[in-house]
């Protein structure tokens, strides 16, 4: 069975920083993009940053490039999101995916929820 739980949200308070953390099983994490996502209330899913299979390619939205990094560890078949200078405007709903930010579950979990006070 295909799953994929997040962990490590909370309330930070803006400059902060949170490590998001992702663990994955029922399927080979190591052959797959992996990738986070984010939505706040009322507005569009957002593709936050992708990182390759081997973890050797990373990319990420200018939203949030220069501030966050994102890693994988293959072998615990972990993700992991690690925000710095959290601003209110990062404040979402933070989920992991296998492949696309626009899969359906199991594909994606269920999210863990990020709010940055200003």
């Amino acid at each position: 069975e295909v799953q994929l739980v997040e962990s490590g949200g909370g309330l930070v308070q803006a400059g902060g920083s949170l490590r998001l953390a992702c663990i994955a099983s029922g399927f080979n994490f190591s052959m797959h993009r992996m990738v986070w996502s984010r939505q706040a209330p009322g507005k569009a899913l957002e593709w936050v940053a992708g990182i390759s299979p081997s973890g050797g390619i990373k990319d990420y939205a200018a939203a949030v490039k220069g501030r966050f990094t994102i890693s994988r560890d293959n072998a615990k078949k972990m993700l992991y999101l690690q925000m710095n200078s959290l601003q209110p405007e990062d404040t979402a709903v933070y989920r992991c995916a296998a492949g696309s930010a626009r899969v359906a579950p199991p594909w994606r979990g269920q999210g863990t929820q990020v709010t940055v006070s200003s």
